[in-house]
């Protein structure tokens, strides 16, 4: 193996963690049972850049059962476990990552799967799809097409293949109705705040809570903070999503404006410059700032930084700036993805059918080779239906079919 880790002696602790995932998770089971039957990715590279925590080291595993040769990185460097990298290792495949990475290891690590020439590319954020087109362009004859898991890797992605610069298939993975109707919505929700309340141990009942962006992982992150008894207050910039969010009960405001009543704002929107200058300025003593959106830029750290009169790390996780009127702000994580570098990310049940849809996105390209129409493919909805099906027949639940008649009468 020709890994990079901080330490293959850990790998008890992330073999503990992956087999726990692996028993909540019964749709990768499944697959990983039909895969290493039918080896579909016998002979094939795959480049996979996902939070590497134990949930996608077991992705990594039932894709390696496949017959894949696996080349893993992370896409966050405070997400990555470094019992987990070690028990990937251990287990037999390629692990280039660990947790609290520079810069450059984090660039040179999503750099090393990438000279390995992948067959199929697995991407969270757009770092890998981008590196290979930008740096290694001789390497995109060997690609077969890709996965997108998130929603802004998907802008990024839908913004090359505008500018023509795509040149192979990715599958919005994301899109999927299994993937963001309960990955965003149910996982992020919870995730989260499983990552606040065990980074702050603070109350939520009764604080009001500044949720910026209503889309499904903005409405998750709501809809859990209102059931830990919280006020919320929701930041848009989209009018529809904004009455959403107001017939869903919440008050919709401009950020400057709700800074001076939020204790606790959390960024979900994909953009940058979310909350800046002006709002830390409005914000109340002890005020908490943290991000749930993929890049480290919706919450303007760097500009918090050049404002302070002071920081100091005010407890593990969470660092304290105190600007010129004496008020503090403080941020969890550095303003990194919260759920993930100070938690363990969503549920096992949901990254079950995350994965599930990753994995068989990753064999519809596979099937496919060559007979897809343009770069930019929606999952089949036969394949986010088969999910669906077996997330219920694993809960032990069954829906009604159409009789011939009722078919017949809705296609009148």
């Amino acid at each position: 193996m020709n890994s990079e880790i901080r330490d293959i002696g850990l790998w008890e602790s992330g073999r503990r963690k992956i087999e726990w995932v692996k028993g909540n998770m019964p749709l990768l089971r499944g697959i990983e049972e039909e895969f290493s039957k039918e080896k579909p990715f016998k002979g094939l590279k795959v480049a996979l850049s996902v939070h590497l925590e134990a949930k996608t080291a077991y992705l990594c595993e039932v894709l390696a059962a496949g017959g894949a040769e696996m080349y893993i990185t992370g896409s966050n460097p405070l997400s990555t476990q470094d019992d987990v990298s070690a028990a990937l290792v251990k287990a037999g495949l390629n692990v280039y990552a660990w947790y609290d990475a520079t810069d450059e290891e984090y660039h040179k690590h999503i750099t090393k799967v990438i000279e390995i020439a992948p067959n199929i590319i697995i991407d969270d954020g757009g770092d890998l799809v981008s590196l290979i087109h930008n740096q290694y362009p001789e390497l995109l004859k060997n690609v077969i097409g890709g996965c997108e898991e998130t929603t802004t890797g998907i802008i990024r992605l839908i913004a090359m293949d505008k500018r023509g610069e795509l040149k192979f298939p990715m599958v919005l993975v994301n899109n999927a109705n299994c993937k963001y109707l309960f990955d965003n919505r149910y996982g992020t929700g919870q995730s989260v705040w499983d990552g606040i309340n065990r980074t702050t141990n603070l109350i939520v009942a009764g604080k009001t809570v500044v949720v910026a962006g209503y889309g499904w992982c903005g409405k998750g992150v709501a809809m859990r903070a209102k059931g830990l008894g919280a006020e919320v207050i929701v930041t848009e910039i989209n009018a529809i999503k904004a009455m959403e969010a107001v017939m869903d009960g919440f008050k919709v405001m401009k950020m400057e404006e709700a800074a001076a009543y939020g204790d606790f704002f959390i960024t979900v929107t994909g953009c940058r410059d979310v909350i800046t200058e002006k709002s830390f300025y409005n914000m109340k003593d002890g005020a908490i700032c943290c991000n749930a959106g993929h890049f480290d830029i919706e919450v303007d750290v760097a500009g918090l930084k050049k404002i302070a009169v002071e920081s100091r790390v005010a407890r593990n996780n969470i660092q304290e700036y105190r600007l010129n009127n004496g008020r503090r702000v403080y941020v969890i994580a550095e303003g990194r993805l919260v759920n993930l570098a100070a938690g363990d990310g969503h549920p096992a049940e949901i990254m079950d059918m995350s994965f599930a849809i990753q994995a068989l996105s990753a064999l519809h390209l596979v099937k496919n080779k060559g007979k897809l129409d343009g770069m930019i493919i929606d999952v089949p909805e036969e394949l986010d239906n088969e999910v669906a099906r077996r997330k219920l027949s694993y809960w032990g639940m069954e829906i009604d079919a159409l009789t011939p008649e009722q078919e017949a009468y809705l296609n009148e």
